[in-house]
């Protein structure tokens, strides 16, 4: 029986763990010592005969597999000797593609991947087709791989940390949804993360499909080499073969026709970058074989996901939007040009060492008090002064509560006080729904 050490004790984890217990001598190992995770966790665990190793890594010797849960680098030194120690590195992804029988369809990109993963499957569920929809949504794969079909079809949310361990991962729909650097502290240089994004490609064949962003030159380069072919999809004028926009219209054409959806002031998701995304989930879920009649009726039901420009509550005329899905600047551009009214621009969090300059640019006056906090704050209010934004508008705050209140103190009838921290969360949240959350409940806790 095979020796697998999974190293993560989070959700992608546990996941895992309960995936391979019965077809290995599973451990678990995860960095933090035991009386700071979760007690229920643990004794679970040690209920199914897992082994568990808190704090100190074990030997990194003896080990047939070793299971990355995502947030663990490839490079991590233990991760490094156990290779050299010849076990086979692996990651959640990767073991639970390799227990399904159903069909992939996977999902990256930079910005967008959750609203056009959630978007896809309501689509499929709407044609009364059988689906999971899981992974870097918040849905770890392996939690729900065991019980599909050959004609479940698996729509994948699937990020650059999940792809570093994804040699043999097939999905059958591909999408590349757009690429702007970010996670440049994990994979140093943007060439690395543009070619992981490009590597969900990478088992593909030419009778798969690859579903590209027609205005973004990294994924019109990936579409160029892959074997699958390429459907692009273009929200600013018409295409011979993809999805489109074209006077106001959306229309997705194959070999066979052209169908139209919907109106684009019908869709129910503000933005340019939605219109891109409600393509680019039509192009997938077509592709995949869902028809047109069900991507017309979701496309015009769909009312967003939660954490991205989220509509919270309204106090004393003043708008209160959620978008803590923001966790690096390109997304959070989207999310300023969503909103058109005057701004009180709540950002800041985890350092990834990203580049503020194009987003505070991107301000075009419409940001009027900037509240920061978190790792990333004075970099911001640094690259915001360099940028002219007026430093007496900069105010540094110790918590999300405290943003809050000072951003009600400020805000006048007709504004807006948008949570889009253009950063991640850890450090201050273990992950932005939970930061999102907090920014919720303390909005909603204001007096009308």
């Amino acid at each position: 029986m095979d020796k697998i050490l999974i190293i993560g004790l989070g959700r992608s984890g546990l996941a895992a763990a309960e995936l391979l217990r019965n077809e290995a001598s599973v451990s678990i190992w995860d960095s933090k010592p035991e009386e700071k995770l979760n007690k229920d966790d643990v004794a679970l665990l040690r209920s199914q005969g897992i082994c568990c190793y808190f704090g100190d890594a074990p030997d990194a010797a003896g080990w047939d597999k070793v299971v990355l849960s995502p947030g663990v680098p490839v490079e991590l030194p233990f991760v490094r000797e156990a290779r050299l120690n010849g076990a086979e590195i692996s990651g959640e992804l990767e073991q639970a593609y390799e227990h399904c029988r159903g069909r992939f369809i996977a999902i990256t990109g930079t910005n967008g991947k959750t609203t056009v993963t959630t978007l896809v499957g309501e689509m499929v569920k709407a044609a009364g087709l059988d689906c999971r929809v899981a992974g870097n949504i918040g849905i770890p794969l392996a939690s729900l791989c065991a019980d599909a079909g050959p004609d479940t079809l698996m729509v994948t949310e699937v990020s650059s940390f999940q792809l570093e361990t994804a040699d043999r991962f097939h999905p059958f729909v591909s999408a590349v949804l757009n690429v702007t650097p970010d996670h440049l502290d994990r994979h140093k240089t943007f060439e690395r993360y543009a070619d992981l994004k490009a590597s969900v490609t990478k088992n593909q064949t030419k009778g798969d499909y690859f579903i590209y962003n027609y205005s973004d030159e990294h994924c019109q380069r990936t579409a160029a080499y892959c074997k699958a072919r390429a459907v692009p999809f273009f929200a600013d004028g018409e295409l011979a073969f993809g999805a489109f926009c074209l006077d106001g219209r959306l229309f997705v054409r194959d070999d066979e026709g052209c169908a139209e959806l919907c109106r684009a002031d019908e869709l129910q998701i503000p933005g340019h970058h939605n219109l891109e995304n409600a393509l680019a989930a039509a192009a997938c879920a077509y592709f995949a074989g869902v028809p047109a009649d069900a991507i017309s009726r979701t496309l015009r039901e769909f009312k967003g996901v939660e954490h991205r420009i989220e509509l919270i509550c309204e106090r004393k005329g003043v708008r209160y939007i959620n978008d803590s899905k923001g966790t690096n600047p390109d997304s959070s551009i989207k999310a300023i040009e969503a909103v058109n009214t005057p701004i009180l621009l709540i950002a800041g969090g985890y350092e990834k060492n990203s580049d503020f300059t194009e987003f505070i640019e991107s301000f075009n006056g419409k940001v009027k008090d900037l509240l920061l906090i978190g790792a990333t704050a004075k970099r911001f209010a640094d690259t915001a002064i360099d940028c002219g934004f007026p430093k007496d508008r900069i105010f540094f705050c110790d918590s999300m509560k405290e943003c809050v209140q000072k951003a009600s103190l400020l805000a006048e009838k007709g504004d807006t006080v948008l949570l889009s921290p253009a950063s991640a969360s850890w450090g201050m949240y273990n992950n932005y729904e939970e930061r999102g959350d907090d920014f919720r409940r303390l909005a909603l806790a204001l007096d009308d």
